[in-house]
């Protein structure tokens, strides 16, 4: 299974993804809630959850648009 944590996502961006999540309380809420999500989608792809095809789509694209957003915030 690939790995979706910001780590792999991002490997670029370490330093300045810790320096956010001390200083930044918005970033440190999504940081958490992403990492949330990305363990819940691995979990439910290894048969360790179930979930129904709609809920795991919109768990996705909820990792999607938390990215984007984490991306932008890196970007500043």
């Amino acid at each position: 299974m690939e790995k979706h944590d910001l780590k792999h996502e991002f490997p670029e961006y370490q330093d300045k993804i810790h320096e956010l999540k001390i200083s930044n309380v918005h970033f440190r809420k999504l940081f958490d809630e992403y990492h949330e999500i990305e363990h819940q989608i691995h979990r439910i792809n290894m048969g360790s959850e179930i979930a129904n095809d709609k809920f795991l789509h919109e768990l996705k694209a909820r990792l999607l648009f938390m990215k984007d957003e984490i991306y932008a915030y890196l970007n500043k």
